[in-house]
C-alpha cells in the first residue's frame, strides 16, 4: 500500500504488507524450549555451524585432555608384563595432567554460553517465551556440563577401557563396577565444581575475554593464596578454601588415598561439606545476578 505525500501524490513513504502468519507446527512446551536452549549452547560451545577459528580452542583443549591416556594406554599396550606395575599413573592421578586443560576449556566455553546471550539481547528474546530465567539457567548450565564431560568423564573412561584390553584393568566384574563408580564420582565431582563457579564467575559481565580472565585468575589466585598462607604456618583448614585443588583432592579420597602435605590433616567428611557449601555459594551469586538483570523482551 502506498500512503499519499504532502501534496496529495503518491511519492511518498511506503508500508507494504509482511503478511504475518501464524505457527502452526508442533508447540513443545518449556520442556521443548529447555532442550533447544540446551542444543544451542552445545552447539555454540564447540563451534558447530560456525566458522573454524571458533572450533580451534574446544578441539585443541580436548585433544590435550585425551593424549596422556592415550599415551598411557600405548605405554601399557607395549611394555612388557613386568614393568607395567611400574608405571606412575592411575585413574587417580590423571586429572594432575590436564588440569590445565579443564580450566582453559570451562574458562572458554562458559563465557561463550552465558555472555553472548545477555551483549546481543538475545537473553531477553528467550525470556519471552515460555522459558523464566531458572530453566533458562539450568538449561545453560545443563550444556556447560555436557561439555565439560568431554576432558572430565571421556579420558578417564578411555584410561579403564585401554587398561581392560591390556589385561591391567580391574580383576574382575565386582572390581570394574568400583572402579566404573569411581571414575563417574570423580568426574561429577570436578564437572559440578567448575560448571557452577564458572557460571557463577561469568555472570558477573556480559564481556566474554573479562569472564574467561576472572575464571582463571579466580581459580589461581585462591591457590596461590591458600598454599602461601598455609605454608607460613597458618592452619590447613585454609585448604578448603582453595578453589583450584579442592576438587581434585576429592577426587583422591574418592579412590581411597590421602594426598600428601598439609592437605592429609583434612578429613574426608569436612572437605566435602566444604565443597558442597562453595558450590552452593556459586549458585547463589549465580540466581542473585540473574535475579536482579534487568532484561528488555
Amino acid at each position: 500500500m502506498t500512503a499519499p505525500g504532502p501534496g496529495g501524490d503518491s511519492g511518498g513513504a511506503r508500508i507494504l504488507d509482511q503478511g504475518y502468519r501464524g505457527y502452526d507446527g508442533e508447540r513443545r512446551g518449556v520442556g521443548g524450549a529447555v532442550r533447544a536452549v540446551h542444543r544451542a549452547a552445545v552447539q555454540r560451545a564447540l563451534g558447530l555451524k560456525r566458522s573454524a577459528r571458533y572450533k580451534v580452542v574446544p578441539l585443541l583443549v580436548a585433544v590435550l585432555s585425551f593424549l596422556p591416556a592415550i599415551v598411557f594406554v600405548g605405554a601399557v599396550a607395549l611394555l612388557p608384563t613386568s614393568f607395567r606395575d611400574e608405571l606412575p599413573f592411575g585413574y587417580s592421578d590423571y586429572y594432575g595432567y590436564i588440569t590445565a586443560a579443564i580450566v582453559l576449556f570451562v574458562s572458554f566455553v562458559t563465557p561463550e554460553v552465558l555472555c553472548t546471550d545477555r551483549r546481543t539481547g538475545m537473553l531477553g528474546l528467550y525470556l519471552s517465551g515460555p522459558l523464566d530465567r531458572l530453566r533458562y539457567l539450568l538449561a545453560k548450565a545443563a550444556a556447560v556440563a555436557t561439555v565439560l564431560a568431554v576432558v572430565t568423564l571421556g579420558p578417564t573412561l578411555l584410561l579403564l577401557i585401554g587398561f581392560t584390553l591390556a589385561d591391567t584393568g580391574p580383576a574382575g566384574a565386582l572390581d570394574a563396577a568400583r572402579t566404573l563408580a569411581r571414575i563417574v564420582a570423580s568426574a561429577a565431582v570436578v564437572n559440578i565444581w567448575y560448571t557452577t563457579l564458572s557460571l557463577a564467575v561469568s555472570s558477573l559481565t556480559d564481556r566474554r575475554a573479562f569472564a574467561s580472565a576472572g575464571i582463571i585468575l579466580t581459580v589461581l589466585v585462591s591457590s596461590a593464596v591458600v598454599n602461601a598462607l598455609v605454608e607460613n604456618g597458618l592452619s590447613a583448614q585454609l585448604r578448603l578454601l582453595d578453589l583450584f585443588g579442592l576438587p581434585f583432592d576429592l577426587v583422591r579420597r574418592i579412590y581411597g588415598e590421602r594426598g600428601s602435605g598439609s592437605i592429609t590433616e583434612l578429613s574426608t567428611a569436612s572437605m566435602a561439606l566444604a565443597a558442597t557449601a562453595l558450590v552452593a555459594l556459586f549458585i547463589a551469586v549465580l540466581a542473585w545476578r540473574y535475579r536482579r538483570l534487568e532484561v528488555t523482551k
